[in-house]
């Protein structure tokens, strides 16, 4: 294998649990070679830091994080930007499928792991410390591997030679073990707050189990987990949603964990694929007219609930508050590129008389779903006016996780429904939203139901959706992603009221018909059960000849 021979170069990015800065830049590109590796603290230093390289994705980055959700039925993507439409639609394959397996930052950590013990000049507890970081990437890389392909190869020693890398996958049960075993055998040499900043501490590791464990099904685990994070007494819930999106808001005490980039050195390179077309953006990944419906009405009834109130001409008015944080929608009031305020319009093809470059079929780089997300994009004036060389470091976990886990695990466990009642509350009164009618949600199935809409609708667009709906299962026994991902998605058509001064109501949406249905059409979406997992890239496969296709792909 190729990939298992070679020293990769280091792309500087890491793990915050503040800010951005500190030690992106302290990992010289030959850190791992065996010419400079051992001879100071520094260099075993700098070494550790290689393992952060490109630890969350090593194809796509921190672009990961976005784009997942178009994965899902609450996210789109027109490009085909790195397979994640297909993966969408259900027209993945070999070769077009998102690149989850790889092994290079593995061998990174491996390599590190396999040299420093031996060090002298190392006190213990640094020593320590940095094996942990080491091994938690590790354990991080597996786990992602293993929850999307079910069973990869478990290797702890790389080979030499293409001959010893043809390697079988072990199953999804013993990578998973491991997993669990790297993490506890880490967790107590990490210390509670980073040394500096970016680098693993306790609460990202212990967030790594938690999110592993409950993808897993091991509720019990998961909720032991998000309660010693808990106890770090580090964490907690920012009043202010949006802030922690933005540049301004990256010292929030929410933020476990987030991705690296500085301006300059590293930088964030999405914000142009956030905004919309007359911004300058692409509009690469976008919210659906899925999440939207959601949402509940500010009563706090479901849109199809009795008495609710919804107007399906007005679908924006009298919503639960949380809908005009988490998505910028026709109507709203919106600051754009110019810092003049104007009306956020993507439903009419033209504006007094001149060419409208919002509107949704404007051009390649519109919202094709007539909306693009609030989250990282608000304010717009945070950015550079390319949209490029940003110090934004999207967030990979925060605190709300961990209290929309201890609810599931409650839920689940079916030993503490009042808990997770309490937990649900405490998330809407943060966004705005009325209390849980405990009336109605006052059973382990119904509060199972709520507790799956509410994390949606808190970590939209945050790249956690497809997880979530694959391994979900309803009454009968079926993943909720055969339902939700097979059919038509559609989009919204209508005009903007200009003279409405509540931005709510401006929207005039018009109902859906037979006759316009090709108007409204997105695209058609197909799930089949064997899309639960990935297929292995065909470019692995290749590699290696004891590899095995996922079933459904060959």
């Amino acid at each position: 294998m190729k990939d298992f021979k070679t020293y990769i170069t280091i792309a500087l990015m890491g793990l915050s649990t503040t800010s951005c800065e500190s030690f992106l830049d302290t990992a010289p590109q030959d850190a791992l070679s065996p010419s400079t590796f051992w001879k100071s603290e520094k260099d075993v230093k700098s070494a550790v830091t290689a393992c952060y390289s490109a630890w969350y994705n090593p194809h796509t980055g921190s672009s990961d994080i976005f784009f997942s959700d178009c994965t899902s039925d609450i996210g789109y993507n027109h490009t085909g930007s790195s397979n994640y439409k297909y993966v969408g639609n259900g027209s993945l394959s070999q070769a077009k499928t998102i690149k989850y397996y790889d092994y290079s930052t593995i061998r990174i950590c491996t390599t590190f792991l396999e040299n420093v013990e031996s060090l002298t000049f190392l006190d213990e507890t640094t020593k320590k410390d940095y094996m942990a970081q080491a091994r938690t990437i590790r354990a991080w890389r597996y786990f992602q591997m293993n929850f999307w392909y079910g069973g990869v190869p478990l290797i702890t020693k790389f080979a030499e030679t293409a001959t010893e890398a043809q390697v079988a996958r072990n199953t999804e049960a013993e990578v998973k073990e491991y997993v669990y075993k790297e993490l506890d055998a880490a967790i107590p040499d990490l210390a509670k707050k980073p040394a500096e900043r970016g680098r693993i501490a306790r609460g990202t590791a212990l967030a790594i189990k938690m999110r592993a464990s409950l993808y897993w099904g091991d509720y019990a685990q998961a909720l032991d987990a998000a309660n010693k994070i808990k106890e770090l007494g580090i964490y907690s819930l920012d009043s202010d949603y949006l802030k922690m999106f933005s540049m301004s808001g990256q010292d929030s005490k929410e933020i476990i964990c987030a991705m690296q980039h500085v301006a300059t050195t590293y930088e964030f390179g999405n914000a142009i694929r956030l905004f919309n077309n007359q911004d300058g953006g692409w509009a690469s990944f976008v919210p659906t007219q899925n999440l939207i419906d959601m949402f509940e009405m500010a009563n706090g009834k479901s849109i199809t609930e009795k008495g609710s109130g919804y107007d399906p001409v007005h679908p924006f008015a009298n919503r639960d508050p949380r809908l005009y944080k988490t998505v910028v929608y026709p109507g709203m009031d919106w600051v754009g590129s110019n810092g003049k305020t104007r009306v956020f319009n993507t439903l009419d093809k033209n504006i007094d008389g001149k060419k409208n470059a919002d509107y949704y079929d404007a051009a390649n780089n519109s919202s094709k779903s007539g909306m693009i997300w609030a989250k990282y994009t608000t304010p717009l004036s945070q950015y550079s006016p390319a949209l490029d060389n940003e110090g934004l470091c999207p967030i990979v976990f925060r605190y709300a996780e961990v209290l929309l886990t201890i609810a599931e695990a409650d839920v689940e466990l079916n030993k503490n429904l009042t808990e997770a009642l309490d937990i649900i509350d405490m998330l809407r009164k943060r966004g705005g939203q009325i209390p849980v009618d405990r009336a109605r949600y006052n059973t382990q199935d119904a509060i199972r139901e709520l507790v799956r809409r509410e994390r949606c609708i808190e970590l939209a667009g945050e790249g956690l959706r497809r997880a979530d709906i694959v391994r979900w299962k309803d009454k009968s026994g079926k993943m909720v992603a055969e339902t939700v991902l097979n059919g038509t998605l559609y989009h919204m058509i209508g005009t903007i009221d200009y003279k409405e001064t509540d931005p709510t109501r401006r929207a005039i949406i018009t109902l859906p018909t037979s006759s316009n249905q090709t108007a409204r059409k997105l695209e058609d979406r197909v799930f089949k059960p064997f899309q639960r997992y990935l297929p292995i890239p065909q470019a692995e496969l290749d590699r290696n000849s004891q590899l095995v296709q996922n079933e459904g792909y060959k």
